[in-house]
């Protein structure tokens, strides 16, 4: 599976996006902080479709609709913050530190 053949559906009223792949779904999962930030709690991808470049997809789609909505977001899941660091262009969006949650 290529990283351009994944579809990423955002469902808000469920605080993730998904990509519905073969092997099962993959899911970024946010909540919404009393500021309006999204804490990006958790990506997972099922193990056989890792390595195709899923988790960069659905962070690549949660941080796009985060600047499109003008919103910050809140690391707190490791691979956010990792893929990140490799994709400058959206490090702007971050609010580091777990005491930025609240």
């Amino acid at each position: 599976m290529s990283n351009a053949a994944t579809r990423i559906e955002h469902l808000p009223a469920h605080h993730r996006f998904v990509a519905r792949l073969p092997e099962g779904d993959a899911v970024l999962s946010y909540r919404v902080t009393s500021s309006g930030a999204w804490d990006i709690r958790s990506t997972y991808v099922q193990l056989l479709a890792r390595g195709h470049g899923t988790g960069g997809a659905l962070v690549h789609a949660a941080l796009t609709h985060a600047r499109a909505e003008g919103r910050r977001v809140i690391p707190t899941c490791w691979f956010v913050g990792s893929w990140a660091a490799e994709h400058p262009e959206f490090l702007d969006l971050l609010i580091p530190g777990p005491s930025a949650a609240s």
